[in-house]
């Protein structure tokens, strides 16, 4: 016997809650590859011997929030700016992690092509969320996790740490 669903939104999930999915899943990889919850209000760094050196600062710990900033040691030589990087708010009540700003190397933008710009906040939040789930899936699979997270302090959290971006190869055009 075959089932005919009337109602297609029924099976798929609408654009909320798939937003609402994402952000509970970056929660959930946030928590699984650095526990930052654990960590105390400073900076950390993570390296793999690879060139590609991961900073992540506990900016502000309240009783449900968490806010983070995670970053590559790349400084962008167009704006002097870590490249990329993300401004982060992981709620502990809600078990979710909202991106609240990101960045991107410029040169890392001309090399993959523009984004074509957000037609809603939502669309920007839903952009954000899913470039931090894909970078978070990335970052683990290199081996980063709290145990390859060291903390900085004092002279090792200055600008010394900070590289140079590498060189992106320019998508071809045609």
């Amino acid at each position: 016997m075959s089932l005919v669903l009337e109602k297609p939104h029924d099976v798929l999930p609408g654009r909320f809650a798939w937003l609402m999915g994402l952000y509970a899943e970056n929660y959930h990889r946030l928590n699984r590859m650095f526990a930052p919850g654990r960590l105390a209000v400073g900076s950390y760094l993570s390296s793999l011997d690879d060139g590609l050196d991961v900073r992540l600062d506990v900016l502000e710990r309240h009783r449900y929030t968490l806010d983070l900033h995670l970053t590559y040691c790349f400084v962008d030589g167009e704006t002097g700016e870590l490249a990329p990087s993300a401004q982060l708010r992981m709620y502990h009540d809600a078990h979710m992690a909202e991106v609240m700003h990101c960045h991107a190397d410029r040169r890392l933008a001309r090399a993959i092509g523009p984004l074509r710009p957000a037609r809603s906040i939502f669309q920007q939040r839903l952009r954000m969320s899913s470039f931090l789930n894909r970078w978070l899936e990335y970052l683990a699979e290199q081996g980063h996790s709290i145990g390859t997270l060291e903390p900085l302090t004092g002279a090792s959290a200055n600008a010394s740490l900070l590289v140079p971006a590498p060189e992106i190869p320019r998508r071809a055009t045609g």
